[in-house]
């Protein structure tokens, strides 16, 4: 199974025909552009390339009533005094004789990519279309948009394939209320209604030039946590990318390298099966590179690095905080007084079924440790000590900060001794000294007692502490160890390679410094 890559030329053939400074950024060219930068990099070369064809009537009324597509149809026989005289009735709208054929065409494209993914013919993919969908309603054109080419394909797979929910989430530029489309409902506080609350996440950004650190932010404190409960059978990717540096209309700062990482990281939900479907994104040069990041990482390529300052702003941690604050009461894995952890039963060797992302290691074990998540969750007590940090030099004077525990205990000399002894050419006396106070450390980890902890030690003894440390945890029945080593580091010899024989699934990550 490979990547899709859904697409039509005449999509196009839709463009402005008068002046409008609002509406004229959404031209042909940004297809244009996006797609050559997939062929100079080699990347469509590598898809699987599909043709898209019309969305029927039929399926368009999944979620658009009748009256607007035939209204919508109708513009294929209007002049260009009637189509200007249509459009002014909308917000931020123009249409065009072709507007009806290219709108079938995205929308049929995104159903396409779902038909592809749900029956395996493909992983992934991206649909590469225009015009965009993520605005438009029931019955109403709005923002560029004319079907909701997403909510379309979210109803197609939950009519055609049987699934079940559909969790929405939106990050979006919102200023507290004073930018379009000043809707009060794209607030955190609207949490959906009915059965559907908790099921409508919204993240508003309060002001502009949002970069890398508030994207990934926004990620690992509300999307990931609720996705990972959710746990979905398909994800669904409004992949705008207005929210790309240099773009007029988001005004955000967010680099092409963000997007490879963002996509990674959704690569653990749902089994990988991903369908982005291409909606803003209005400076063509860091369009078509966020796209061709996008596409990268679905292909299974590294991500690259990210440079800069990773520190979110104090306006992202407000939102991401206002959007914890009303989505606790509906998600476990928001409420503070319980730590999710896997049981001891969980995933098993013989029951667990390791399904490699794209090669990366780093998507392989997020998951194989989570993709089960609502079924294997079990909930204990947060632990009472959040951090703790061994003293492992000497005389050093260390100054933490309030609820730190400074712990100077250690396990017994002869323990320590006896763990050591299969590297006991690594370990000096210090070094001994060092293992005794982290072997400490990780009895408190795994007893309950402590969330995480911090220790050094010396170079030498750094790849032999490691193996002592996952020998340990595996004779506590631990049954998955994920190691990350920032530089260089030799790996134990003796650690088995499949994750099977030793029940550790070890990672590497080694980044230069």
């Amino acid at each position: 199974m490979g990547t899709a890559l859904v697409y039509h030329e005449d999509m196009t053939a839709t463009r402005l025909l008068w002046d409008d400074p609002e509406c004229e950024i959404e031209c042909p060219e940004r297809l244009t552009a996006a797609l050559d930068g997939l062929r100079q990099r080699g990347l469509e070369e590598r898809c699987l390339c599909l043709s898209a064809c019309e969305a029927s009537e039929e399926e368009l009324g999944l979620v658009h009533s009748p009256e607007y597509i035939a209204l919508v149809q109708k513009t294929q026989t209007l002049d260009k005094e009637e189509l200007h005289a249509l459009s002014k009735q909308y917000d931020a709208v123009y249409f065009h004789p072709d507007t009806f054929h290219c709108a079938r065409l995205a929308a049929g494209a995104a159903l396409q990519l779902v038909d592809a993914v749900l029956t395996g013919a493909v992983h992934n993919g991206l649909a590469l279309v225009r015009p965009p969908g993520h605005h438009s309603q029931r019955a109403a054109a709005n923002g560029f948009c004319v079907f909701n080419n997403v909510a379309l394909a979210a109803k197609h797979a939950k009519q055609k394939y049987g699934l079940q929910s559909v969790l929405y989430f939106s990050w979006h530029r919102y200023e507290h209320g004073s930018f379009w489309p000043f809707l009060p409902e794209s607030d955190a506080d609207a949490v959906g209604q009915g059965q559907g609350q908790g099921f409508t996440v919204n993240l508003p950004w309060n002001q502009v030039g949002m970069g890398n650190a508030d994207y990934l932010a926004a990620f690992l404190h509300v999307l990931l946590p609720l996705a990972f409960e959710f746990d979905p059978e398909l994800v669904l990717v409004s992949a705008g990318f207005d929210s790309a540096i240099g773009d007029p209309e988001g005004q955000m700062q967010a680099t092409p390298e963000c997007f490879a990482h963002l996509t990674q990281l959704l690569q653990v939900l749902a089994g990988g099966r991903i369908c982005a479907v291409l909606e803003g994104g209005y400076h063509l040069e860091s369009l078509a590179q966020s796209v061709c990041m996008m596409v990268q990482t679905l292909l299974g390529d590294p991500t690259p690095p990210l440079l800069g300052l990773m520190v979110p702003c104090q306006s992202a941690l407000e939102s991401i905080q206002s959007v914890q604050t009303a989505q606790t009461p509906y998600w476990t894995s928001l409420q503070q007084n319980v730590a999710p952890v896997l049981s001891s039963s969980t995933h098993s060797p013989e029951e667990r079924s390791l399904r490699l992302l794209g090669e990366s290691p780093t998507c392989a074990v997020a998951e194989d440790s989570l993709s089960t998540l609502l079924d294997q969750l079990c909930l204990r007590p947060a632990p009472p000590i959040c951090t703790a940090v061994a003293s492992t030099v000497p005389g050093a004077a260390l100054c933490l900060p309030p609820g730190v525990l400074h712990q100077e205990g250690s396990v017994l000399r002869e323990e320590t001794e006896a763990w050591a002894r299969l590297h006991k050419s690594r370990f000096q006396d210090e070094d001994l000294a060092t293992l005794g106070k982290i072997l400490c450390l990780l009895d408190g980890i795994m007893d309950g007692q402590i969330r995480n902890a911090i220790a050094t030690t010396t170079a030498l003894a750094t790849a032999a502490t490691l193996d002592v440390l996952i020998q340990r945890c595996l004779a506590r029945r631990a049954q998955r160890v994920l190691c990350v080593a920032l530089g260089q580091l030799d790996r134990p010899l003796d650690l088995a390679d499949d994750g099977y024989d030793s029940l550790a699934y070890t990672s590497q990550l080694c980044m230069d410094r």
